[in-house]
């Protein structure tokens, strides 16, 4: 278990000793997130009313929820296992004491004045998360993970021109993920995000529901000149689309450069990003941590986690995709970059290795997965889950790639008929459609001295040195026997007969 590290609220201090990114127009992007995670729990995080989405507006908010007098907040365990959960998938360290407090500021949707959080002292603290950019490995630091309630929704019908409040979300328990300002590019801060939900779904703590605001995305975004002072951050708000997210980012970047090249001073403030337009607009002042009046809730006493039930909660936990991906490069010999791809989803990661034990041929497995299957379910839109053509098809026409039965070529035209629904068996599509490749090394020979008579200018322009003219050699043969030749084999006997 890690060390307790120390405190972070300054975002100077978190910004120290970072290394620069790519520049904007001269400019050093510097992004931070702050992420809310909805947990899956069945009640609410100081209260028994329902957590369940979509009922009539304020049908589920009780009186714990209103802090009314005499209703005492009782911790939910459900939520303190989940972020446990979370902290050992992101290697933080879960603290034995934790301490709740009330963050005071008057909204209409926050019906006590105050939400309960926690502040000094958070359930989680530290952690990491790894992801690929391209084929670059990146990690992002965390600063920690507390437990809060949210508030209520504001609705707002402007065809009658009235706002309601809608209470049935106050309450409901959230894990708030907060990262160092690590990532410097949108495209970096949208890799985190969807690592980061990937995480919280595979273990299971949060559905990741982003249009029903189970997992919304706050991005602290700054600019400065390399070397400068910091700049000043504005929180882009609510971000629950990844699409948004980057169209978001890239907008308040290239906004702040032209308020600083036009000589104006950015102020800290919180934006929402509008998608009709494509713009940010300000929403209010940005706060500190002293415009909320943090104080310990005196309802709550300090939350004490044992080692025994870490540890416990540790061993029961399924495998991380983190230690499943170091598991797919020890055991099927996988680059890195294929490992993280494969186990973006427990669907996805149960499939390869399907394939992968079908055809014995792991990386030409994960070839097809990441390829040719991906491409069709995403023209589709479809989840590997409703995936045309199962594990152990796709595993047996690999297997015929990589026994010399079939060309790449005619793989393709056998999976084409798969996931029509054709035919359902790979030796009786290969055998109807006649794709074997030739297996008579004497009928090839043939061909290819046929095809070398019939070519001699190419055929001196190859002992010449021109390789143009073995690739069109090549090519014939190819054509000369229907494509069903093994090209590696015509290659062989073309460089044999040639000298």
């Amino acid at each position: 278990m890690s060390q307790t590290p120390p405190p972070v609220n300054s975002f100077a201090q978190m910004q120290a000793g970072r290394p620069t990114g790519p520049l904007v127009q001269g400019y050093e992007v510097i992004i931070g997130f702050e992420t809310h995670t909805q947990l899956t729990t069945q009640s609410k995080i100081f209260s028994r009313a329902s957590t369940a989405f979509g009922a009539e507006p304020n049908t589920q908010a009780s009186a714990v929820d209103f802090a009314l007098p005499g209703a005492l907040p009782v911790m939910n365990k459900g939520a303190v296992q989940r972020a446990i959960e979370f902290g050992l998938a992101v290697n933080a360290h879960i603290a034995e004491s934790s301490v709740f407090a009330r963050k005071n500021y008057f909204y209409p949707d926050l019906p006590k004045g105050y939400q309960i959080s926690q502040f000094e002292i958070p359930v989680v603290q530290g952690g990491t998360v790894e992801f690929f950019l391209g084929d670059e490995k990146k990690t992002v630091r965390l600063v920690r993970a507390h437990l809060e309630e949210d508030a209520g929704k504001s609705l707002h019908e402007d065809f009658i021109g009235m706002s309601g409040i809608d209470l049935n979300r106050a309450g409901t328990p959230l894990l708030e993920i907060v990262t160092e300002p690590d990532m410097r590019s949108s495209a970096e801060a949208v890799a985190y995000a969807k690592e980061l939900h990937k995480i919280v779904t595979w273990i299971g703590i949060c559905d990741g529901n982003m249009q029903e605001g189970s997992f919304r995305c706050d991005a602290n975004v700054s600019v400065r000149k390399p070397g400068a002072e910091l700049g000043t951050r504005r929180e882009i708000k609510n971000l629950n689309s990844f699409k948004f997210m980057q169209q978001a980012i890239d907008y308040e970047v290239r906004w702040q450069i032209e308020q600083l090249e036009d000589g104006h001073a950015i102020q800290q403030a919180t934006v929402l990003f509008d998608p009709d337009t494509g713009e940010t607009r300000s929403m209010r002042t940005k706060e500190d941590a002293a415009d909320y009046r943090y104080f310990p809730d005196p309802d709550l006493p300090p939350l004490v986690i044992s080692r025994e039930w870490v540890e416990k909660t540790r061993a029961e936990m399924s495998e991380l995709p983190r230690v499943m991906a170091q598991r797919f490069v020890s055991d099927y010999s996988l680059p890195e970059y294929d490992a993280g791809q494969l186990t973006q989803s427990k669907a996805v990661a149960a499939y390869f290795e399907g394939v992968a034990a079908a055809s014995q041929q792991p990386k030409l497995a994960s070839n097809w997965v990441m390829g040719e299957l991906s491409r069709r379910l995403n023209t589709e839109d479809k989840g590997i889950e409703l995936s045309s053509v199962s594990a152990q098809q796709l595993g047996q026409l690999i297997s015929r790639i990589a026994d010399g039965t079939i060309s790449n070529n005619a793989a393709r035209q056998v999976f084409d008929a798969l996931w029509t629904g054709e035919g359902s068996d790979v030796d009786a599509i290969i055998e109807a459609k006649g794709l074997k490749q030739m297996s008579d090394t004497g009928e090839l020979e043939k061909i290819i001295d046929d095809v070398l008579a019939a070519n001699t200018k190419n055929v001196e322009e190859v002992r010449a040195g021109n390789a143009k003219a073995f690739n069109a050699l090549v090519g014939q043969a190819m054509k000369a026997t229907r494509g069903k030749a093994n090209p590696a084999q015509v290659n062989e006997l073309l460089k044999k007969k040639l000298g």
